[in-house]
């Protein structure tokens, strides 16, 4: 009975997976997940119990924060205060019509200049970055411009997220799990960022929404577009 109990609600949960909330479908961790007993089912995951959401806006003409392999990468940084089991991080864009921000989400400067662009938008190509000197928020205006900067991993496309306007799914999903194994590659507290970027070397443009996940709540996540920002907002 126990068995059938727990199998009811892993399907519950995995219906949830698939229904759409403001416009996307809901985040589900990597840990934890099951095999689906439906054959050629997506699996089964938890919904993320913890998730913040950053809309922004890349103009035509814009300067990139970096040139990295002749890609023009942009930057969001996130302040993480403690320790985490996992990461998840997705980008859509553009931002689907269903979505607006909340009292809750972080906004870029040029949001309310983009978020009526319904023409531009970029194959999204997204990576997690952590500053390996900075741990406390004083550290960001100190050392955030010198740091090392370790990677932990990429992603490019994913059939997790709706399809962009043209029809392909060059939406991004990726998932991060601590690696207790090696130092460098745990989720401690400290100061992280998502690079940007779009697959094919060209011009980023038009509006995204970002957003991050966790398995457990992690009060005093803080979003911003510059490390001046994301100072501001960490203290």
């Amino acid at each position: 009975m126990q068995k059938i109990l727990l199998l009811s609600a892993l399907l519950v949960i995995g219906s949830l997976a698939i229904s759409y909330a403001g416009g996307l479908p809901i985040f589900g961790a990597e840990l934890g997940k099951l095999d689906n007993p439906i054959p050629f089912a997506d699996p089964i995951r938890l919904p993320y119990q913890d998730m913040v959401s950053y809309y922004g806006y890349i103009k035509q003409g814009s300067t990139p924060d970096a040139v990295v392999d002749g890609k023009k990468m942009y930057y969001v940084y996130v302040w993480i205060p403690v320790a985490a089991p996992e990461l998840g991080l997705r980008m859509v864009s553009p931002v689907p019509n269903s979505m607006a921000p909340s009292s809750n989400d972080f906004v870029s400067s040029l949001w309310n200049e983009g978020k009526s662009d319904a023409t531009n938008y970029f194959d999204t190509w997204i990576d997690l970055e952590r500053a390996v000197e900075v741990i406390n928020p004083a550290d960001i205006a100190v050392k955030g411009k010198s740091s090392l900067w370790i990677k932990y991993d990429n992603n490019d496309d994913s059939s997790e997220l709706p399809a962009q306007p043209s029809g392909s799914k060059y939406n991004s999903v990726l998932r991060v799990a601590a690696d207790h194994n090696d130092p460098l590659k745990t989720l401690v507290r400290g100061l992280y960022r998502i690079g940007f970027t779009t697959y094919k070397t060209g011009e980023v443009q038009g509006s995204f929404v970002a957003q991050i996940g966790a398995p457990i709540k992690l009060p005093g996540v803080a979003i911003a577009s510059s490390l001046e920002g994301i100072a501001k907002l960490a203290k």
